[in-house]
């Protein structure tokens, strides 16, 4: 038995949950009101913790409560309840974590990543053409951001040829939370995509409003919570979506993905061009496959050329922020949910992504960025 000296405060075991996330909204408990009862009898804690949305993640959130709750000085024993929130408190939440002004004028959906006073660097991941590996860079660089202490989010904007799911490993469908969706979680992010809301095996046929639309609730009617960075993954080429995005989110940064081939590279120079008249920045170029090396010799072997990448950051007047080399490694670890800088982050390949989110990170607070140059 603990000593009245051993004996854990209120205010202690309460400090201790203020590391606790809830997992599905990714909020601390304390900050979302969740804890509902606390009773401290000498070394047994007793404490009822209040679920916003019922069964979609009881036994995690339980045991994060008492794993926190363990490590406090003199708690011999935790016992947790949770249980589901009252439906009163469930909308004032709700409402609150919406914040006071849903639409902005005229009606339209208020985007709090468009806002003066966000702090989430949004980064729009485009190519020119499809093949290059943008989408896979995209989940690579988000999860090393993650691992690196951020808190992420990722936007499949790709609403025809979406990957994103398959390559974060997500499943399921996203909850409903007031008049919110609640994105899924995969290795360490927050993920949201029409994939999540269509049949697999039907294609998605849609015209510019439509996908206007989608793009529009993604952003708005998705609770993201606080995220340090947003990657949106835009579809290939220079078409709605990315025209959309750009006059959604004209504060974003774009990065540019190419191959070597000078051919891929003229492509991707129109695709960073199309944002110009939006005022949307250019954040840097990422040449993909640039070099293979034979894992017997070393030898070094260019198959799809050289010299794209730093042509192509010329072009745009930015810097070209890194050459990640052939690793097909990369393509397994997208089909399988697990990206390579999980599955083998020695990888030359997961060093490359992993100094390129690290290179990000620097740059956020003063990421000044360039305007695009409009094409001649």
């Amino acid at each position: 038995m603990p000593t009245a000296d051993q004996v854990p405060t209120a205010d202690e075991v309460l400090a201790a949950l203020a590391t606790v996330d809830e997992p599905t909204l990714g909020a601390p408990i304390a900050t979302l009101g969740l804890v509902n009862d606390l009773v401290i009898d000498g070394g047994v804690v007793r404490i009822q913790v209040l679920e916003p949305i019922p069964g979609a993640a009881s036994e995690q959130l339980g045991e994060a409560v008492r794993q926190a709750i363990r490590g406090v000085e003199g708690v011999a024993s935790v016992e947790v309840k949770v249980s589901p929130m009252p439906e009163d408190r469930r909308q004032a939440l709700a409402t609150r974590l919406r914040g006071s002004a849903p639409a902005a004028a005229g009606g339209t959906p208020l985007i709090p990543f468009a806002q003066m006073d966000s702090d989430t660097k949004v980064l729009a991941i485009a190519s020119g053409k499809g093949g290059v590996g943008k989408s896979s860079i995209t989940a690579n660089l988000a999860v090393a951001l993650a691992r690196q202490g951020h808190k992420v989010g990722v936007l499949d904007a790709d609403i025809w040829g979406y990957s994103i799911p398959r390559m974060l490993g997500v499943q399921g469908q996203p909850v409903p939370f007031g008049n919110m969706v609640v994105p899924l979680h995969g290795h360490g992010c927050k993920v949201i995509s029409i994939g999540f809301f269509v049949d697999s095996e039907r294609p998605v046929i849609w015209r510019g409003p439509m996908l206007h639309r989608a793009l529009q609730q993604f952003l708005a009617d998705v609770y993201w919570g606080e995220l340090d960075f947003l990657l949106c993954d835009l579809p290939p080429g220079t078409g709605d979506v990315a025209i959309s995005l750009a006059q959604m989110l004209p504060n974003a940064d774009m990065i540019v993905v190419t191959t070597p081939q000078q051919a891929a590279q003229r492509v991707a120079l129109r695709a960073g061009q199309v944002t110009a008249q939006t005022g949307m920045r250019v954040a840097g170029v990422i040449e993909n496959m640039a070099v293979f090396i034979a894992p017997d010799t070393g030898t070094e072997y260019r198959i799809f050329g050289e010299g794209g990448g730093e042509l192509l950051a010329k072009e745009l007047d930015t810097e070209l922020l890194g050459s990640i080399p052939i690793d097909a490694r990369l393509r397994e670890g997208a089909d399988e949910g697990v990206p390579l800088v999980i599955r083998d982050p020695d990888a030359p390949a997961s060093k490359v992504l992993e100094d390129i989110a690290r290179g990000l990170t620097t740059r956020k607070s003063s990421m000044i960025g360039r305007s695009l140059p409009l094409m001649g």
